[in-house]
């Protein structure tokens, strides 16, 4: 019988429930704050393990990576609980033929809106405002002037399930012009997401909000810094909700200091959460939260559901709905099949 490992907890309750009221597949549970030799030891009897998607909440130890695989060959499928998969390194999976699925789309609402939220609060400078009144203030109110969101351009960095639910809720509510750069997208799938298709640079330059939606990896560390803040229209203003390390902070801070953006909203940091003396924390026209976008009940019950549901059918003999490398989907056919017959 396969069996499923799971580090700690589920994103909800409803996924554990689901896992542990099914008799095809054991489960076993990993705590983190065991010994690194008896999480091993359960981890070697197991044929998926499901992680934790942020790298601030699993312990080095037990991320995945070339040497994790080496202590635990047996397994054939590493879960991410969310959509992204900082704790998991996928070329290692891949070279050793082991598939990695994740949850995408699962909080895709709560980030959306919770990105949203932050664009119009920037707009509207609400951060600015509570501020200014928790400290004391008697000045004209023309002084917190802001803007409309209504028929402004907003750019989105990656169109898929939260991008392409910014987009909506951007063009239907507001009106906005979207241009969107996303290089693994068809134009079939822009056009249905009211998205014009354009390159970064002009994104950048012609955007008046930029909101960020994609993955943390090789390609995308560092993707944003002081050369792309700099094209960027003058006054427009930043909003990430993706992953920390995508943006240069030291980059942001410069740029937000010289002036040459209007503000930033930040859910994520290269650290989490943030130390209360970071820098970016200092500024007033900086919206932030924890990474907790994607935190809602909602999201969270939805996301649990992802993950047991996926597991249980791929050990079912069903293909993976949410494949991170799907290129190696043969070779875990075949490990799948000499587990059917142990």
């Amino acid at each position: 019988m396969p069996t499923i490992a799971y580090l700690d907890t589920l994103p909800a309750q409803n996924g554990l429930d689901m896992l542990y009221s099914q008799t095809k597949v054991n489960i076993l549970k990993v705590n983190s704050f065991d010994s690194e030799e008896k999480c091993l030891s359960i981890l070697k009897k197991a044929d998926a393990y499901q992680v934790g998607a942020a790298r601030d909440e699993v312990p080095k130890n037990l991320q995945v990576d070339k040497e994790f695989l080496i202590k635990v060959p047996n397994l054939i499928v590493i879960s991410s609980s969310g959509a992204g998969y900082d704790t998991i390194d996928v070329d290692a999976c891949s070279d050793a033929g082991v598939l990695v699925v994740n949850q995408t789309g699962g909080n895709a609402e709560g980030v959306a809106e919770h990105a949203v939220g932050m664009i119009l609060s920037l707009f509207k400078r609400i951060g600015e405002c509570d501020h200014a009144l928790r400290r004391g203030w008697n000045e004209p109110r023309v002084s917190l002037m802001g803007k409309d969101l209504l028929n402004k351009t907003v750019g989105i960095i990656g169109l898929g399930n939260t991008g392409g639910r910014v987009a909506e809720i951007c063009k239907i509510a507001f009106n906005c012009n979207i241009l969107a750069y996303d290089p693994y997208l068809s134009d079939d799938n822009f056009h249905k997401k009211n998205a014009s298709k354009v390159e970064l640079d002009i994104l950048l330059a012609e955007s008046d909000v930029v909101s960020v939606h994609i993955p943390l990896n090789k390609e995308t560390s560092n993707m944003l810094n002081k050369v792309s803040f700099k094209k960027m229209k003058k006054g427009s203003y930043f909003v990430t909700t993706s992953r920390g390390s995508i943006h240069n902070e030291n980059d942001l801070y410069d740029i937000l200091k010289e002036g040459h953006l209007a503000g930033a909203g930040l859910d994520v940091w290269e650290f989490e959460p943030p130390p209360s003396t970071h820098k970016l924390l200092e500024l007033e026209n900086v919206i932030a939260s924890p990474h907790t976008a994607g935190i809602t009940k909602d999201s969270r019950n939805k996301m649990s559901e992802y993950v047991a549901t996926q597991l249980l059918d791929l050990f079912d003999g069903k293909d993976p709905a949410r494949p991170v490398n799907p290129e190696v989907l043969d070779t875990y056919r075949e490990k799948f099949k000499k587990i059917l017959i142990k």
